[in-house]
């Protein structure tokens, strides 16, 4: 994903209310804010559910699952709001066919092996710096010059995650860092003389690490330099993000 995920559900917002408003205007609606937001909402699931569908074809990421899915319920409810059908929010229980697809097609995936992997490298979480929780929304950035990287736990419900490692301090020793998020985008930037090793899973979205790439729905890769293990100044990256995307370019 090229921008990050809030300027894009900014982008939808604004689009949204806009088109609404001038609607009202022109007499197609009469509404007020609180009527405004049941047009707006099914509007900004299917262009989520669009976006994904248009990543995915153009193999940039996204997921066609999770992208039809919420582009059929988006529509379907706009379809409610202009009656011209009769759907309502929690006439989502009505696409149980669409959901027994995909359960189906995630037993194919082969996860037992990235759990796997995940605990056995997992570190203990007591030292670490916690920054966020499961419940924040918002944006990290680290890229202050002269930084100091440390053991770090990054828990949020989304947000974008940017870290310039090459205008870090780095100590002399392996550090651990762990993100973890429902929603959004990490970007990475590594110099080329740091020695790490990074496992990132994405439930639906894109990783590229270091020329690597994998994108779509249960995804999962894994890297490390040559020398991680003889390294004295070393970082471990773990991210595991339900929907977004994952990029790590080194310099």
């Amino acid at each position: 994903m090229k921008h990050g995920f809030f300027r894009y559900i900014l982008a939808l917002v604004l689009v949204s209310l806009g088109a609404v408003l001038l609607l009202e205007n022109i007499g197609v609606v009469s509404l007020n804010m609180q009527e405004a937001w049941m047009y707006i909402y099914p509007v900004l699931l299917a262009g989520i559910g669009l976006k994904w569908l248009v990543d995915d074809i153009r193999g940039r990421g996204g997921s066609w699952i999770f992208g039809s899915f919420f582009l059929i319920f988006g529509l379907l409810l706009i379809l409610d709001r202009f009656a011209l059908i009769e759907f309502s929010f929690w006439d989502v229980i009505k696409l149980w066919p669409l959901l027994i697809v995909y359960i189906g097609l995630r037993l194919f995936s082969h996860s037992s092996g990235k759990r796997k992997y995940w605990h056995k490298h997992k570190k203990k979480r007591n030292s670490f710096q916690r920054d966020g929780s499961a419940f924040s929304v918002g944006s990290f950035e680290y890229n202050k010059p002269n930084w100091q990287v440390q053991p770090m736990d990054v828990n949020a419900l989304a947000g974008d995650y940017y870290f310039d490692f090459t205008k870090a301090f780095i100590p002399e020793k392996e550090i651990p860092i762990t993100i973890s998020s429902l929603a959004g985008d990490v970007n990475i930037i590594m110099p080329d003389n740091v020695d790490y090793r990074v496992y990132a899973t994405v439930k639906a979205g894109d990783i590229y690490i270091a020329g690597q790439e994998v994108d779509g729905v249960n995804r999962s890769l894994a890297y490390e330099t040559a020398s991680y293990d003889s390294a004295v100044r070393k970082i471990d990256l773990m991210i595991n993000l339900k929907f977004g995307s994952v990029r790590l370019d080194q310099v």
